[in-house]
């Protein structure tokens, strides 16, 4: 072989070369990190900025936010309605908007209610947070579809802190009076939970951590939500069969409802047992019927608020209260509790509740922002995400709501009623406004059982996401296993277990597979400069005494034992070539022995100080083997690493080169191989 493939001789001392025109120019030489930066590097950035203290340009960026100018772009920022309201099309927009906060304001009212329940306090309070939230995320949310309120994972995970913190007694007759004493304790609870995880949101917030949310991937959100479902679904058994059971908390809680409602089962009410039979008939079909025909509805059929006026009047005109022992909803407060700062005392107790709720809070209603933003074409602000769901908590909390956060239906629900903007939020409050202003008596006769069938028929969408597990397995079973991870988790320990066990599986599958990665070995594809994997194909030239090779992979404590085997193995190096495991095409044991290496480094993305340090011993081995190590498209932030480890002490500058061709090119000269001074081609 007598050069590369498609080189040309470059042009002699006489003739010219302009190489800071490269568009213009054919031939060039092999260049170096060194080389390119004296050529193309910002020579003109001005000295005295570069000079100039960290501290002293943050100060300087700090006072010019304080500027007029200034406060108006935070202002913009921090309130996101004076940016989109002066363009609103009120004519294309507003009946959209309407329509769409009307009916999701009329499911956050059972809705609302039901998820009380799942909560362990009075239903009312569920009105509550179907109100403020939406309030507050509607003057401060980037989200224009997102529709914020009850949840039922964050319900169900508040109910679970709320027995743990206020237990019921055990006697279990409660006097009228003890009863509202133990709501009340309860209430305090839920509202601290609200008021702790509003805090760790804005504390995150305050850090610019909105980038937590990508550690909850798909998998396990979706994993975390479909457990949760079936949670929901056992959690609301004595409801629909009309048994009083004390609700289990802690691990295998899901095991220990069923087994107490199997034993409790011959004491189940008929009369609430037809009532949760009746009402899911109706439910079932309703919530099929509007998915099968969202387009061609005009808005969906509101199944849940027929069913709640249904069963209400039902229950009045039958007695089923008093003749029947039904439980019903009773009287719900007109207007708004007082506002009223959560016990302080108790915030040590919910602290390691409030974190995975905020968790679940961002990372749901962040990944329910993106989807309908990419899908209609604007962009959302994660971090100020974090700032409109914590506000919203933590205001919230003075008015008693439990943890809210963006919903999987209503969001779902108002995009198919045609919502555009943040405002059809206030037409949602409106609507529960008027229920707890004036219409709340209607409501007393309303048997909690259907509260639960509400609760129940909600899970829909969380349950059918196991659908897709048949297609997740033939994407990626890596994902596939930490959906059934997670799931499993969650169903047999508790949510907030299962959580914690999903994202740490989650994190150990990258961690692993960053221990899996190949280092691979390139060859050039015959009649062309580029450099492809030796497996890829058959039509690779090699040249003999040059190894060229390609880590994808980080290189840190975690990969730097893996780095070394792999390399010396590859060069021949200590006893390195007999014990590490088998890679892509390895070297022929009678061939040349390796002269010159070139070492890819375009897929190492960050390098730690072990990492650093293992590429300077390479560098050091090579020279006492009589090898030459060339390194190619090293990142900057790689670049400045192995500088500070000590790399320029084993290697010269004229070794890094900013491609693989040229660092090839330079070997070829080296080996003598290419008689002629040769080039690649500037493509």
């Amino acid at each position: 072989m007598s050069g590369l493939p498609g080189a040309r001789t470059c042009p002699g001392p006489g003739e010219a070369s302009d190489l800071k025109s490269p568009l213009s120019a054919k031939f060039r030489e092999p260049l170096t990190e060194t080389r390119f930066q004296q050529l193309f590097g910002d020579a003109e950035q001005e000295p005295e900025l570069l000079a100039e203290p960290r501290w002293s340009r943050l100060w300087r960026r700090r006072a010019s936010a304080c500027s007029g100018p200034g406060a108006w772009r935070l202002l913009l920022a921090r309130l996101p309605p004076l940016r989109w309201l002066p363009h609103y099309r009120w004519r294309a927009w507003l009946l959209g908007d309407a329509v769409a906060g009307l009916t999701v304001g009329i499911v956050h009212v059972p809705q609302g209610m039901a998820f009380a329940l799942l909560t362990s306090v009075p239903p009312v309070f569920g009105l509550y947070t179907s109100f403020f939230p939406v309030l507050i995320y509607t003057l401060l949310g980037t989200g224009r579809h997102l529709s914020t309120g009850t949840f039922a994972v964050l319900s169900l995970m508040t109910g679970s802190a709320v027995e743990r913190l206020v237990p019921e007694p055990l006697s279990g007759n409660l006097s009228g009076i003890e009863k509202e004493q133990l709501d009340a304790q309860r209430v305090g609870a839920a509202a601290a939970v609200a008021f702790g995880s509003g805090a760790l949101m804005l504390g995150m917030f305050a850090l610019q951590l909105g980038v937590l949310a990508t550690f909850l991937s798909e998998p396990v959100v979706k994993a975390l939500t479909s457990g949760a479902a079936l949670h929901v679904l056992v959690s609301q058994l004595p409801s629909l069969l009309g048994v009083p059971l004390p609700r289990q908390i802690g691990c295998f809680a899901l095991f220990k409802t069923l087994a107490a409602v199997l034993t409790a089962l011959p004491r189940s009410s008929p009369a609430e047992l037809t009532i949760s039979a009746l009402s899911l008939a109706l439910l079932v079909p309703v919530k099929e019927l509007n998915v099968r025909f969202r387009d061609r509805l005009p808005t969906p059929i509101p199944g849940e608020i027929a069913m709640v006026l249904l069963a209400s009047v039902l229950c009045f005109t039958s007695s089923l209260d008093t003749r029947y022992n039904v439980q019903i909803v009773g009287l719900l407060p007109g207007g708004f509790p007082q506002p009223l700062l959560p016990s302080l005392a108790e915030l040590p107790r919910i602290l390691a509740d409030s974190l995975p709720m905020a968790l679940v809070t961002f990372a749901v209603s962040a990944s329910l922002a993106s989807i309908y933003a990419d899908k209609y074409s604007y962009t959302i602000d994660s971090n100020q995400e974090l700032l409109a769901h914590g506000v919203s908590n933590l205001v919230s909390s003075l008015f008693s709501c439990f943890p809210n956060s963006a919903t999987l239906a209503t969001t779902s629900l108002l995009v198919d009623a045609g919502g555009n903007t943040q405002l059809a939020g206030l037409f949602s409050c409106m609507v529960v406004l008027s229920v707890l202003l004036w219409l709340g008596p209607l409501f007393y006769y309303l048997p909690k059982a259907v509260l639960a069938c509400i609760n129940i028929s909600s899970m829909r969408q969380m349950f059918f996401q196991m659908r897709e597990l048949p297609q997740l397995w033939r994407i990626s079973r890596v994902d596939f296993a930490v959906w059934m991870v997670t799931w499993v988790a969650v169903v047999t320990l508790s949510v907030d277990l299962g959580l914690a066990v999903g994202v740490v599986f989650s994190m150990m599958t990258v961690v692993c597979r960053t221990q899996r990665v190949q280092c691979l070995a390139l060859g050039l594809a015959e009649g062309t400069e580029l450099y492809r994997p030796l497996r890829e194909s058959h039509k690779l030239l090699q040249v003999p005494g040059l190894c060229i090779l390609s880590y994808p992979a980080p290189l840190y404590f975690g990969t730097r034992g893996q780095f070394h085997r792999v390399l010396e193995w590859h060069l021949g190096l200590g006893e390195g070539r007999k014990e590490a495991p088998k890679t892509d095409g390895p070297p022929d044991a009678a061939a040349e022995p390796v002269r010159v290496v070139v070492l890819d480094c375009s897929g190492v993305t960050f390098a730690d100080a072990a990492g650093a340090r293992e590429v300077v011993q390479l560098a050091s081995r090579c020279r006492d083997a009589g090898i030459h190590l060339l390194l190619a498209q090293c990142n900057a932030s790689v670049l400045g690493t192995l500088t500070q480890a000590g790399l320029l002490d084993r290697v010269t500058p004229e070794q890094l080169f900013v491609s693989v061709q040229d660092a090839a090119a330079h070997a070829l000269e080296r080996l003598e191989l290419n008689g002629p001074k040769t080039c690649t081609v500037w493509v």
